[in-house]
């Protein structure tokens, strides 16, 4: 198919880019580069336009039969959020509006959207489904509801039929190391842990010691990099196919602590870096882990990398590598 990457350029997008083009699609990506990084593109043609750019973007449309879009361009800072909720409507709402409105004028059937498990706010139980009430806590989960909302509705009333995957932590990178994190400012916990141990940072600080979890940090449920990639290769297949629209959960279905994740770093790095303890952040929930076993029925999805110590080895060889400048700009 030819496909409109958006946010290609990204973290996410760019393993994604990867994976289809290894599938032979024909791919245009679209990034703003205000987080993306050129060198991260390492297929198809890159355009360097904003999706709030109303003549870039239909110029696009126009010169190019889009068979589907995978759409990932998003601000994605939860505390940036809340400090400047508008500019996340704007980039995240507006502009999906705006491209699923694109979509519905030239005739792409195919959508692949990059949701996320802040969607569901302060989740009760051991594992989310995708049944579960959307209650986020924060504009950046309210972006992506309305905008889940808006594809979906849209989808309803048109030819376009739309897979949603909703992310739980996306960590690792890409197994030969040519591409990975390279977020600024920094928020993961992978990629910060790593950064103190190669000396870049000071410390890393674990915000709350006293959740309500086998050790009192949180645990988060870790998908590597290159499975999500993956999942959006199997959700295009499934819309070429003529499958339904679907919302699914990206997660392997059991987590991590933040102090597990903390000492695997240690152990693979063989450095012993300095780890700070803090209060707990507001609103972070104690565990979150996805119910994952809709993903694998529906797409017939089996991550490959399923593994802590990979997460952790594949980051690890592409920081170092980033940061001792092996990567051409």
């Amino acid at each position: 198919m030819r496909l409109l990457v958006t946010g290609g350029a990204g973290y996410i997008g760019s393993h994604t880019v990867l994976e289809l083009a290894a599938a032979g699609h024909d791919l245009v990506v679209v990034d703003n580069l205000s987080a993306g990084h050129p060198w991260a593109v390492l297929a198809g043609r890159l355009v360097v336009a904003d999706l709030a750019d109303d003549a870039a973007m239909d110029a696009l449309f126009q010169e190019n039969a889009f068979d589907g879009v995978v759409h990932f361009a998003a601000h994605i800072e939860v505390a940036e959020s809340i400090t400047d909720p508008l500019k996340y409507y704007r980039n995240n709402t507006q502009n999906t509006l705006a491209l699923v409105a694109r979509c519905v004028r030239f005739g792409v059937k195919h959508f692949v959207f990059s949701s996320t498990a802040a969607v569901y706010g302060l989740p009760e139980g051991e594992k989310v489904s995708e049944d579960a009430a959307l209650l986020p806590i924060n504009p950046y989960g309210a972006s992506k509801m309305m905008s889940e909302r808006i594809l979906q509705d849209a989808a309803r009333a048109s030819d376009l039929r739309c897979v949603i995957l909703r992310y739980f932590n996306a960590a690792g990178a890409d197994p030969e190391a040519r591409i990975g994190e390279a977020h600024d400012p920094e928020s993961h916990l992978v990629p910060l842990a790593l950064q103190a141990a190669l000396g870049v940072r000071p410390k890393i600080e674990l915000f709350g010691t006293d959740h309500a979890t086998p050790d009192g940090t949180c645990v988060r449920d870790y998908i590597h990099v290159s499975d999500l990639a993956a999942a959006h290769r199997a959700a295009l297949d499934h819309l070429a196919a003529g499958g339904e629209g679907l919302v699914l959960n990206c997660g392997y279905g059991h987590g991590a602590s933040v102090r597990e994740v903390v000492a695997m770093v240690k152990q693979v790095s063989g450095i012993d870096f300095t780890v700070a303890e803090g209060p707990r952040r507001a609103g972070d929930p104690p565990a979150l882990v996805a119910d994952a076993s809709r993903i694998r029925a529906a797409l017939g999805w089996q991550p490959k990398h399923d593994n802590l110590r990979f997460i952790v080895e594949t980051a690890f060889n592409w920081e170092r590598k980033y940061r001792e400048g092996g990567v051409e700009a």
